[in-house]
């Protein structure tokens, strides 16, 4: 089992930029495929971006791609998420996931709490 700690969400201009991180704890971190989601007010929750255990392959959403960039730390236990160019449309509460599966559609069975990010125009 693995718990699960956002945080570095906040608020930023349009065009600015915030790096999330989401701690994990536990000795078994790397064999996690992470994910990183979204939801904004009033909508469903959507993928943003994924990493496998090594960190090597990463898979984004349509949306954010070119913009966002997952990574992660295994030494650490954690895995970011740099968000750059960021839009209003980017306004949401993030959630960063644990998968014993690589992909945006795998089974993610681990969920932090969340952070909001709100972006003003």
């Amino acid at each position: 089992q693995v718990q699960l700690v956002e945080s570095g969400g906040g608020l930023v201009q349009a065009g600015g930029s915030l790096r999330l991180s989401c701690a994990a704890s536990g000795r078994t971190f790397s064999s996690y495929a992470m994910g990183w989601f979204r939801q904004a007010p009033g909508k469903e929750r959507e993928f943003v971006a994924c990493i496998s255990w090594s960190g090597v392959d990463t898979y984004y959403a349509d949306s954010v791609k070119g913009r966002f960039t997952i990574s992660r730390d295994n030494a650490k236990n954690t895995v970011f998420l740099q968000m750059n160019s960021l839009k209003p449309e980017d306004t949401a509460v993030y959630y960063c996931a644990a998968s014993n599966d690589y992909g945006p559609y795998a089974n993610y069975d681990y969920w932090g709490q969340g952070t909001q990010v709100t972006v003003s125009s």
